[in-house]
């Protein structure tokens, strides 16, 4: 057998291991479950509560004949402010309605189509265009009656005099809900890559201070230890990840609560695979971090300068929710490790070109490998020390 089928034997080895022993932790298994429940609870509970595809409606009363009532229904759609028509007795109940916050405007007839329009203070844009479009079109309507004009016929010849509207930069009907994913997307990453980075570095510190290390090493290499604690660990974190990407994009689907099927799931598969890249960045220094003590309580000593680094990143990735498109996010895309979390804030925002998303990949690819490098060397030398913390100037110096 190969010295390299014995080595990706001895990682597969080890990486099953370390998959094993922390899917079948209780504690494991119980937190998931829980969380699982509140996501997909949560937004149903949201679905619910935020009443659906129910319309709020301004609501108009008329005193008197109702035969403005479809005009105006029609027209309040039209416009796009939709409203609700309400049969009021007189004048006075039609100002009581109004004063009490029931009615958003009342009509009271006058002579020759006029009416009176009684509201709290004054008419807002779409509701004025509503009311006072309203009324001119019944206007129209009963002057062409007088006339004896054929309103079939005059409907038909002026059928199409259409405006067709050609935006050069349209508003993105879909805008929310890229927010609200860009917004998951980072607080998710934010979370896996600390936590699952801090299980590395506590794994290897466990291993360290109980001398089950000294045990493992006399059988594999410490590299072969390395990556196979960072590919199990790391398995973990995608087979979590995946599950709460599935359960949420599940339960917002189902309930209606997205309605982006695209982004939905471009932002997931995006998630996965930069959290594949993230972690793998942070992984390989949290266990050279975790190698330099040989204390539990002594590895944020080590890693505190890890955790700075992320927060900067998420704090950056917050500031560019509101403008995926701007200079930072564009530049700060291409930098590792800022790529891992702006690139998923971009592809949901729907920002990201093909060529960006490929390229970005590519570097942050290549700069953890030469990380990994610099990082196992660091694993190799501080692994055997107990004692005294190994200081990151020391680490890089030997």
């Amino acid at each position: 057998m190969s010295q390299q089928v014995s080595s990706r034997r001895a990682i597969g080895l080890i990486a099953k291991r370390e998959f094993t022993v922390q899917v079948m932790k209780k504690s494991f298994v119980i937190s998931n479950v829980i969380i699982l429940a509140v996501i997909i609870g949560g937004i149903i509970a949201y679905s619910f509560f935020s009443g659906g595809d129910d319309e709020e409606r301004d609501v108009i009363g008329i005193v008197g004949s109702q035969s403005i009532a479809t005009v105006l229904e029609t027209t309040g759609d039209a416009v796009g402010n939709p409203v609700e028509i309400r049969e009021i007795a007189d004048a006075a109940q039609a100002r009581s309605g109004v004063e009490s916050g029931d009615l958003a405007v009342a009509l009271v007839p006058e002579s020759a189509g006029a009416y009176t329009a009684i509201t709290d203070s004054e008419l807002n844009g779409a509701l004025r265009a509503v009311v006072e479009g309203s009324v001119q079109s019944e206007a129209t309507t009963a002057a062409l009656n007088v006339q004896g004009v054929d309103q079939a016929s005059l409907a038909a010849a002026t059928a199409n005099a259409t405006v067709t509207v050609d935006a050069i930069d349209p508003p993105d009907p879909e805008a929310g809900q890229r927010v609200a994913l860009s917004l998951a997307a980072v607080f998710i990453l934010y979370a896996q890559i600390i936590g699952f980075g801090m299980y590395v570095a506590m794994g290897v510190v466990e291993e360290k201070s109980s001398r089950v290390v000294e045990l493992l090493l006399s059988t594999v290499r410490p590299l072969q230890l390395l990556w196979g604690k960072i590919i199990g660990i790391g398995a973990v974190g995608i087979l979590q990840l995946a599950l709460y990407g599935a359960a949420g994009v599940g339960a917002g689907l189902a309930t209606g609560t997205l309605t982006v099927t695209g982004t939905a799931l471009s932002v997931f598969a995006g998630t996965l695979g930069w959290f594949v890249l993230g972690f793998a960045f942070f992984a390989v220094l949290y266990a050279a971090g975790g190698s330099m003590v040989s204390r539990q309580e002594d590895v944020n000593s080590t890693t505190m300068p890890l955790l700075l680094l992320i927060m900067a990143m998420f704090f950056a990735a917050f500031y560019s929710v509101g403008d995926p498109e701007s200079t930072l996010s564009n530049v700060l895309s291409w930098i590792p490790p800022f790529s891992a979390v702006m690139m998923p804030l971009r592809i949901a925002a729907g920002v990201a070109p093909i060529y960006q998303i490929v390229g970005t990949a590519l570097i942050m690819a290549a700069t953890t490998a030469g990380l990994a490098v610099v990082a196992a060397k660091i694993y190799q030398r501080s692994i055997l020390r107990i004692g005294k913390t190994v200081t990151w100037k020391e680490a890089f110096a030997r």
